[in-house]
């Protein structure tokens, strides 16, 4: 069995989490011959990742109350049977409403994955050690972003995009395989009541009403929409406007990516130091200044995909070293409550990105600004959360009832 403190359980952590990624990225280059082959537009396709994020974020807000009552382990082996079996579906879809619908699918397994796996490192660890290995997590994850779409072009430009359903698949079945054999029930203490709706309506209600959860909620939730600005339009704009090939894109996309490996892995050596406010606080400067970065880029160099690149790197720095730590920051008030805790910020993120998705979908056409506006904006924002957040989140509190282990 895995224990705490030890590389492999990261490691097998950080696999689960990746299962969100390696479904959204490894497709991206696909997204303009999917458009091509299933006798549809952009939006329609575009609709195929923000489908993605509303099941993600419906998935979510299902699966923390059940772990909480449960047990993480069956209930994260439950999710990577329905990812597994969705992924099938997405190969075989004739029509991009069926391919809408898969994943639909697809994604409320995959958010059963993500939830569970941030629920098990609060069971284990707190505070500042939890963002430490959420940055850990999300530094071996930043590769899922950098080869996944490399992969995908690859898989693209040889077999068509059906094999990127397929090769999620395996890896879903390899960490399905390793969470049966390895994985312990790390759950201590399970909630005492039954999941009924008037149970998980509480406790989300009273997760709400802390402060210094919502504070880190608005933080996370901003710069992770900021992020699928990018995902939702950098494959057309970089393709048909900058004509890009599919793997030139993925090349593109891998640079962008090693800016939120090089973001976790500064947050994994900071964190323990500075806290978790501090290096939220750097990541969100970063945030701002990536977006309002490829603004001034787009003015002054229009016609220069660097004027995309470089600032979306900075971005993704900025995420690396925010995101990890407004997650370890919302659940460490709430040890007895991980699961709903992870469920609602899981929900909240992904459902703001999957509007802003939808938004940047409908404005795509002769530019790069339906990618550099909302980053800009989302950057900014997360900023201005965290500034006018500062006191409240000094003074967080926890859940009544929750005993709180840590800063």
């Amino acid at each position: 069995m895995l224990r705490p403190d030890t590389f492999a359980l990261t490691a097998l952590l950080a696999l689960i989490t990746a299962l969100g990624p390696v479904s959204t990225d490894m497709y991206l280059p696909s997204l303009p011959d999917i458009g091509r082959l299933l006798a549809t537009d952009p939006a329609h396709v575009q609709l195929t990742l923000s489908a993605y994020l509303a099941g993600f974020a419906a998935g979510q807000i299902i699966y923390g109350p059940f772990s909480d009552r449960y047990g993480r382990k069956p209930i994260l082996l439950l999710s990577l049977v329905l990812f597994g079996a969705a992924n099938l579906a997405c190969a075989a879809a004739p029509d991009i409403g069926v391919l809408i619908a898969a994943r639909t699918l697809q994604a409320m397994g995959g958010s059963g994955a993500i939830v569970v796996a941030r629920a098990i490192v609060r069971d284990l660890y707190a505070g500042a050690r939890a963002g430490r290995e959420l940055s850990l997590m999300g530094s071996i994850m930043a590769l899922a972003p950098i080869m996944a779409p490399l992969l995908g072009g690859v898989l693209q430009t040889t077999f068509g995009w059906r094999a990127n359903f397929l090769v999620a698949l395996c890896v879903g079945l390899v960490a399905a395989a390793i969470v049966w054999r390895r994985l312990p029930e790390t759950l201590r203490r399970r909630a005492p009541e039954p999941v009924s709706i008037g149970g998980v309506v509480r406790v989300y209600r009273g997760l709400i009403g802390n402060r210094a959860f919502l504070a880190h909620v608005a933080i996370g939730a901003s710069s992770y929409a900021g992020l699928f600005a990018w995902l939702s339009g950098s494959a057309f704009v970089l393709q048909d406007l900058y004509a890009l090939t599919a793997l030139g894109y993925s090349i593109a996309f891998a640079i962008c990516s090693c800016g939120y490996l090089a973001g976790t892995f500064v947050a994994s050596a900071i964190v323990g130091r500075l806290g978790i406010g501090a290096t939220i606080g750097i990541g969100t400067f970063a945030l701002a200044a990536g977006g309002l970065a490829m603004g001034v880029a787009l003015t002054v160099a229009a016609t220069s995909i660097a004027a995309i690149v470089l600032p979306t790197s900075l971005y993704l720095f900025g995420l690396g070293l925010t995101l990890p730590q407004a997650m370890a920051g919302a659940l460490t008030p709430f040890p007895d409550r991980a699961g709903a805790a992870s469920s609602l910020v899981g929900f909240v993120q992904q459902t703001s990105a999957a509007i802003l998705g939808v938004g940047v979908g409908h404005m795509l056409g002769a530019s790069a600004w339906p990618i550099a506006a909302p980053m800009a904006a989302m950057g900014c924002t997360a900023l201005l959360a965290w500034a006018m957040s500062r006191h409240v989140r000094a003074a967080r509190r926890p859940l009544s009832g929750a005993r709180t282990t840590g800063r």
